[in-house]
């Protein structure tokens, strides 16, 4: 026995404490700021950003909380937009200058503010200004992330593993709406509708504390500038002008688009009406998402199945007019979730389709400013639509809906999309 008491300690010491020094070890260079640590760490970044526990009780909250009318919920989105489009080259700038780390920080804590103002006053006017949070957040982020990735993985000497990376890093964002779109119903019908604007909070800190411990890639310092902002937009516009296929393919993506949009906030007002509680709207949304999810895996089989890419594309626009029109015309529960799923599998999956074909007309050294151009094009679109929609709503949301449907069959039976424009060129 004493024999065995003596050797414990030492058997303690020698064997078990360097197992534990060891992960200690492997732990802290985990944590550490390198640049490959900066490719877990930036899968994390967007796991949180993008847990949005508000996306699925959005529209009660400005609603019944906030008390304001759907002309000004459909406003306040338009408004967004519009911030996007005007904050795309000063926070461009803060990430060129300042470095992407600082910007990706910036953008989450932006966030934060942004949900704070959201849920201080239930007034249009503050929620104004949380849309200019928000925008400055987005924007702050957007392109940021990607670039650091990129730089991350040059000069790790892996820029072969670039597309796996940003494949995983889409797959992050979406499973950060999903699994916030779950809990947030839950969230709103346990604790309120502003709860799920606090809670947001959280995963945006967490966020920020991750990009914090993220390292800057070295990397060329550039510029901006609103003349080059200009000369920008106006070669793209003029690229857009001369080129007839990459015209008729952007005239189709964006007017599609745009109406296709409008389902994000008329989803949750039609599961109220069918008798679906808050709780469960997040189960909805996230079959959106799977949705689309399942739906942009399978393009080319679909595709193949129907025949041609034409045909799919035609399918893919009909498809939110359809729903719209059993929206406004449906009261039954099973119809109304079919068609919302529906039109968000189809008609907000629909621009990703139009890349590949889009990039075929755009030759190597106009791409990034055309797809730009592009860009800016449809987000004003959604910018201008959106107010009208929020008017029809208000005057009657089964003859916005119906509206909406009949309109957007229109657009789908107008286009001038050929199956001569689908192909490499």
């Amino acid at each position: 026995m004493v024999l065995r008491r003596a050797f414990l300690p030492s058997w303690n010491h020698t064997c078990l404490a360097p197992r534990a020094h060891d992960s200690h070890v492997r732990m802290s260079s985990l944590l550490r700021p390198s640049l490959a640590n900066n490719l877990w760490k930036m899968h994390v970044v967007r796991l949180f950003f993008w847990m949005h526990f508000m996306s699925s009780v959005l529209v009660p909250f400005f609603r019944d909380w906030g008390g304001i009318s759907y002309t000004q919920i459909f406003t306040l989105n338009a408004w967004f937009m519009f911030c996007n489009f005007l904050l795309e080259v000063p926070t461009g700038t803060i990430a060129d200058v300042f470095g992407r780390r600082t910007s990706l920080i910036l953008g989450c804590l932006a966030a934060v503010v942004g949900w704070l103002t959201y849920s201080s006053i239930p007034d249009f006017r503050v929620f104004l200004v949380g849309e200019v949070l928000l925008a400055t957040s987005m924007t702050l982020i957007s392109g940021a992330d990607e670039a650091l990735i990129y730089d991350s993985l040059d000069q790790l000497g892996r820029r072969d593993e670039a597309q796996r990376i940003f494949g995983r890093l889409e797959s992050a964002k979406l499973a950060g709406i999903i699994i916030g779109a779950l809990a947030g119903g839950f969230i709103a019908a346990t604790f309120g509708l502003r709860a799920p604007m606090l809670a947001q909070c959280i995963p945006n800190l967490i966020a920020a504390a991750t990009a914090f411990s993220l390292k800057e890639p070295p990397r060329p310092r550039a510029t901006r500038s609103l003349e080059a902002y200009r000369r920008t937009l106006g070669a793209g516009l003029r690229h857009l002008r001369d080129h007839r296929t990459l015209r008729v393919l952007a005239a189709d993506m964006v007017t599609a688009a745009t109406l296709a949009w409008l389902i994000i906030w008329l989803y949750q007002p039609q599961l109220e009406r069918v008798g679906i509680g808050m709780r469960y709207f997040g189960l909805v949304h996230g079959a959106m998402c799977a949705g689309q999810i399942l739906l942009l895996s399978n393009i080319d089989r679909v595709a193949a199945f129907l025949g041609s890419q034409r045909r799919y594309l035609f399918l893919s626009a009909i498809a939110p007019g359809f729903a719209y029109l059993a929206l406004g015309l449906s009261n039954h529960l099973p119809v109304v979730v079919a068609a919302i799923v529906g039109a968000a599998a189809f008609g907000l999956s629909r621009p990703a389709v139009f890349m590949a074909h889009m990039n075929a007309s755009i030759p190597s050294e106009q791409r990034a400013t055309v797809l730009s151009s592009i860009s800016m094009l449809r987000t004003l679109a959604v910018a201008v639509a959106n107010p009208l929609a929020g008017w029809l709503v208000d005057w009657s949301m089964q003859g916005a809906l119906i509206t909406l449907g009949i309109v957007a069959l229109v657009v789908a039976t107008v286009s001038r999309v050929e199956e001569a424009h689908l192909v490499a060129h």
